[in-house]
């Protein structure tokens, strides 16, 4: 199973997602999340926590976004860790508005 962040995590980074993940398995560069799937085991706890719909489970993954399994996998191994709440970017509620949440 994979469960991926995609890219309406890009210019949010809500962390809400880190604070209920048991395993530690996100990761984060300046603009959005990943998660590495070798850690991940598939809770699905972050899903609903996240406010802007960026996380997926592998059976919902909407088929323009599958690419985004990929992407999680190379950019969670280069990243450190996220395991703690932060400050979402400057710009996250008004991203969160443009995408309708």
């Amino acid at each position: 199973m994979t469960t991926i962040v995609t890219d309406n995590c890009n210019g949010c980074r809500f962390t809400d997602c880190v604070t209920v993940c048991p395993v530690a398995c996100f990761h984060g560069d300046e603009n959005m999340l990943y998660i590495d799937n070798e850690v991940c085991i598939q809770c699905s706890a972050c899903i609903p926590v996240c406010p802007v719909h960026a996380i997926f489970a592998d059976d919902d993954i909407p088929e323009d976004k599958q690419q985004w399994i990929e992407i999680n996998a190379e950019r969670s191994k280069a990243l450190p860790v996220v395991d703690e709440k932060q400050e979402p970017l400057p710009d996250a509620e008004d991203r969160k508005k443009a995408l309708g949440y």
